[in-house]
């Protein structure tokens, strides 16, 4: 269950996320609900640093002033890739990149096949399935991110951004066992975006069945080689991996951008902040 677009490449999707049934986004929420209810992924986009392109000009220069191409994913809670976009110019930020992938227009056309929208217990209002996020991203009525800002301890914006983060956090895993293990990561890529993006490609199919092989997932994700978290979701032993990022790792976080988000999606997160400052 793997989508693959190729941003500004005429090369098909391997697989299409409309392919998803109802029931298998269910199943995927049942892996997010204890921590955060109806959430069916968590979204996160990366630069993947290049040597310089070929005749590019400043398309693939980023804000950290490197060439790169953008990898934006969205992982389940067992750290299995469900859809990701890769090769959309460095320029772009993970936000933007969004909205123009395959996954962001079936959410915009309705052919997700989404579970319908259900209250949240205690309450009588409406919620969809939402995709978890952080500051980079807008929000909008399929997507949460953390509330901007410090807040008191104990307040309600505090805990919803606490919940998001500890069930968001599933996916910088992914990328740290991703770059940990490839060595490919480890540098930048000397290769231009077509290839550097079929490697990328490449190695995202070998993660997810490495992660799913009986005979090889705790060889490639031992015991201690992911972060370990208490009850109360608390980070209390960073994973073996973090240890093993380089400096000049070729995988770097994309650039936070400010938003206004739309109303219909404030009210919303409002809904999610009210049920998981009470549970």
């Amino acid at each position: 269950m793997l989508a693959m677009e190729f941003a500004g490449r005429a090369s098909p999707p391997i697989g299409t996320v409309d392919t998803v049934l109802s029931g298998e986004w269910l199943c995927i929420e049942k892996g997010f609900a204890r921590k955060f209810p109806l959430a069916i992924g968590s979204i996160d986009g990366k630069h993947i640093v290049l040597d310089c392109p070929f005749n590019s000009g400043s398309e693939y220069y980023n804000y950290k002033r490197t060439y790169s191409i953008v990898l934006l994913a969205l992982v389940d809670s067992h750290y299995n890739f469900i859809f990701a976009d890769i090769g959309c110019q460095g320029r772009i930020s993970d936000g933007g990149v969004f909205t123009n992938t395959l996954l962001w227009n079936k959410i915009c056309t309705n052919s997700l096949n989404l579970p319908p929208p259900h209250p949240l217990p205690g309450s009588n209002i409406d919620v969809p399935y939402i995709f978890l996020g952080d500051g980079a991203f807008a929000l909008s009525e399929h997507l949460m991110k953390p509330y901007p800002g410090q807040h008191n301890i104990g307040s309600e914006k505090r805990e919803f951004n606490k919940r998001l983060s500890s069930a968001r956090v599933v996916v910088e895993n992914t990328f740290g066992m991703m770059t940990a293990r490839f060595r490919v990561f480890r540098m930048p890529i000397p290769l231009q975006p077509e290839k550097a993006t079929l490697i990328t490609m490449t190695c995202i199919l070998l993660h997810n069945f490495l992660r799913r092989s009986s005979t090889s997932s705790c060889i490639y994700t031992p015991p201690g080689f992911i972060d370990i978290y208490d009850d109360d979701s608390v980070l209390i032993q960073p994973g073996s991996w973090r240890k093993e990022q380089e400096k000049t790792c070729a995988i770097r976080n994309l650039r936070n951008v400010a938003r206004r988000s739309p109303k219909d999606a404030t009210e919303i997160r409002n809904e999610f902040t009210k049920y998981l400052s009470n549970v």
